[in-house]
């Protein structure tokens, strides 16, 4: 048992490594862009690569400085306090996600019909203000951990038992205060069902979409070589940009539906390795999407590691 706990600690550990360096280069990448050039879709990136990056080094310090050492130097208000940034990080990089989504599906439905009149998010000031709502959001559905109970229930074979709990809903089967039972379902239908069904909805319209755009494309009038050339470059940019995204899309899609099985179906007095279990659910999306997108999009290239 304790030669498992060590090759899973060291699986964490490459795993949060691995994530480290595609959420930097992610970051990196996005903001050698001149600010005045910077696109809706790059700050949504950037948001989304922020969110994964403040995830993962919070939840890795919350599992391992404050859960694996003695609880007596768990403060609870240490405890609350990494507990609000660990599931702040987690809803911002969902609804980062959402953003994405929705914005890809916007761009392609009736693009040949609007050419290249803008959307809606395509300003950049309406983008920054859907991203300052996604974090206000964010922050307001993860204040309740700060007022919550977080004192374990009788009975609770998981480690730490006095200090910090490895549930952030502490809310077991045996044992479960109504204001915790409230949050946590809330909680659950509004940051994750509800997320997960939008990016489901939008993923099955954006591959109708495709699928429709492919069946009603039409040999185009003979145009200029350098023009033709320009858009077919550009067209094939945006398509494997659309594909990186459908791919994020559908790990999203599989971490969070697990994420949410896991939290329905189990309590932490079920399994003796529960917050690993979560943490290599949660933070799978986190580590592995930013070298989608960042592949995707052309970001993650020599060009951009020797610029400046």
């Amino acid at each position: 048992m304790e030669d498992f706990s060590v090759n899973l600690m060291v699986l964490r550990v490459i795993i949060s490594c691995i994530g480290l360096v595609g959420n930097v280069f992610l970051i990196l990448s996005t903001i050698q862009t001149k600010f005045s050039r910077v696109k809706s879709f790059e700050l949504f990136l950037l948001g989304l690569a922020a969110a994964n990056l403040e995830e993962i080094l919070i939840v890795n310090i919350y599992d391992i400085v404050i859960h694996e050492i003695s609880s007596s130097i768990a403060d609870t208000w240490m405890c609350r306090s990494f507990k609000f940034l660990t599931v702040f990080g987690e809803t911002t990089s969902i609804l980062f996600t959402v953003l994405i989504s929705i914005f890809r599906y916007q761009k392609l439905r009736d693009a040949s019909t609007r050419v290249n009149l803008p959307i809606c998010m395509d300003s950049i000031r309406s983008a920054l203000m859907v991203s300052g709502v996604c974090v206000i959001f964010s922050v307001l559905f993860s204040l309740p951990i700060l007022v919550m109970h977080l004192q374990s229930p009788a009975g609770n074979n998981t480690r730490n038992t006095v200090g910090c709990p490895p549930d952030f809903f502490q809310c077991s089967r045996n044992h479960c205060p109504k204001l915790n039972r409230f949050y946590k379902y809330v909680f659950l239908m509004i940051c994750n069902l509800l997320p997960l069904i939008i990016v489901t909805a939008t993923g099955c319209l954006i591959i109708n979409v495709l699928l429709s755009q492919r069946k009603t494309v039409t040999p185009g009038v003979n145009v200029s070589g350098s023009s033709q050339s320009s858009r077919k470059s550009k067209g094939l940019g945006f398509q494997r940009s659309t594909v990186a995204v459908l791919a994020a899309m559908g790990l999203f899609q599989v971490d969070w539906t697990l994420y949410l099985i896991f939290h329905l179906s189990f309590s932490p007095t079920d399994l003796p390795f529960w917050a690993e279990m979560e943490f290599f659910i949660s933070i799978s999306y986190t580590s592995i999407s930013p070298y989608v997108y960042g592949i995707g999009n052309n970001l993650f290239n020599l060009k951009n590691c020797i610029k400046r």
